[in-house]
């Protein structure tokens, strides 16, 4: 169970529909069953909910920032009108091959959270994703590594993980986990 009531979540194939072919569009960006109200949940109970998510498609020209900013607005928008609030959403606007440090699975952006707290490391925090780039950004830290079965989730689930990391069906199901629902 986490020490700190932090947690740090992908975005897309895990709050949102998932594309392979990228999510360019604010219509394109749906929300997953259940995945706005227990961002909500969490953070009605005192969590700090962080978002940490790749976003190549800006290198890639698909989108612009100020599309992927109505996205992450509309995300704000939701999780409010259900009572909650996230407090800090990052992303990297990197394409795979450009050399950052913040691009998953590098921790740069967990550093930044890290540091946007105050800590020297992650450890306990639970760290989201449906993808093992996901789980190793968060574990280079000392996160505890969550899998969800949405997104990328299954496929993910095929290949060797991260040590302890904890598999689930999806963002509610670990909501009811850590509010021990």
């Amino acid at each position: 169970m986490a020490t700190r009531k932090l947690i740090v979540l992908d975005r897309d194939g895990v709050i949102n529909e998932d594309s392979d072919a990228f999510i360019k569009t604010l219509d394109e960006w749906i929300p997953l069953p259940g995945s706005i109200e227990a961002i909500a949940r969490l953070s009605r109970t005192g969590w700090q909910v962080c978002i940490a998510t790749n976003q190549s498609g800006l290198a890639r020209g698909l989108f612009d920032a100020a599309t992927l900013d109505s996205m992450h607005a509309r995300l704000r928008e939701l999780v409010a009108g259900q009572g909650g609030r996230i407090e800090l959403i990052l992303y990297c606007p990197h394409g795979p091959n450009d050399g950052c440090e913040c691009r998953k699975p590098k921790p740069g952006m967990f550093r930044q959270i890290a540091d946007h707290y105050g800590y020297s490391d992650l450890a306990g925090v639970p760290a989201v994703g449906d993808s093992l780039r996901d789980l190793q950004a968060g574990a280079a830290l000392g996160a505890t590594p969550y899998l969800v079965r949405t997104g990328k989730g299954t496929v993910t689930l095929e290949r060797p993980l991260p040590p302890g990391t904890l598999v689930f069906a999806d963002l509610s199901s670990v909501a009811r986990h850590l509010l021990n629902e």
